[in-house]
């Protein structure tokens, strides 16, 4: 009877032993494990967000006279971002003036007749009550010719026109999407495993893709829950006050040093 000679099932188990790893050709693995409690670093994606940033509508239909800012120009706060044409309601403005102070008049010509006891307490307050409705009338006009303008609420720059001069548009109708680039934040999405390794003011570097230059950033504040899903935490980071040539919608890595 003849035996089987054991060599090449020890062959096979050598080579099997000698061969790479499993994950080495698969990104999501080595991922994973780039990130295990033994690794020296972590490191996350993010992205750069304004916390001033807006797109102005129009409060009133109307058509567009003037939109002094183009697309990627510096406005200051308070300057006139656009502006409507505004003669109708200024007419009516000026129609609801006129009547307030007609009913002033006629107010104090009866508060004159009652102290001469020529008109009754009734007449008084009639008249007084009319002067208070001609006031309140000509409040909302004025709360619509301030309409007319859309003031900048921020320093900042114009994204992109929404709108053009000489169209007419309707009550909501996007006009400005506007941005201030001084005010950015890094937003991260980390594992949520990190939460009990993070605190407030705890330092970071972050590096955008756009500038490769690394930048010392620090933990401003987490979110409020953990996304249930992907079991992630957002994080909230701030910049130094000197970074310079930065852009809202910029993306870049996030590097943390493990903790001890």
């Amino acid at each position: 009877m003849r035996h089987h000679s054991p060599r090449l099932p020890l062959l096979g188990l050598l080579a099997l032993l000698l061969s790479p790893p499993l994950w080495a050709d698969d990104p999501l693995l080595e991922s994973f494990v780039a990130a295990a409690p033994d690794a020296g670093e972590r490191q996350v994606r993010g992205v750069l967000r304004a916390r001033d940033q807006a797109v102005l509508s129009s409060e009133l239909p109307g058509r567009i006279v003037e939109m002094p800012f183009a697309d990627g120009q510096d406005f200051a706060k308070g300057d006139v971002l656009v502006r409507f044409d505004c003669s109708a309601y200024q007419a009516q403005l000026n129609a609801a003036q006129a009547a307030a102070r007609a009913a002033r008049e006629e107010l104090s010509h009866k508060k004159q007749l009652a102290a001469l006891n020529s008109v009754g307490r009734f007449e008084v307050a009639l008249a007084e009550a009319r002067q208070a409705q001609a006031l309140a009338e000509a409040q909302v006009y004025q709360v619509q010719v301030k309409r007319c303008s859309v003031v900048a609420p921020f320093n900042g720059r114009v994204v992109q026109r929404r709108a053009q001069p000489h169209e007419s548009v309707a009550s909501g109708t996007p006009l400005l999407e506007i941005v201030d680039n001084r005010t950015l934040e890094v937003h991260l999405l980390v594992p949520s495993a990190w939460l009990g390794r993070l605190a407030p003011g705890q330092p970071f570097a972050f590096v955008p893709d756009e500038t490769g230059e690394p930048l010392q950033a620090a933990v401003k504040r987490l979110g409020a829950r953990i996304d249930e899903g992907s079991q992630t935490l957002l994080l909230i980071g701030s910049l130094p006050a000197d970074a310079q040539g930065l852009l809202a919608g910029m993306s870049g890595s996030a590097r943390f040093a493990e903790a001890p």
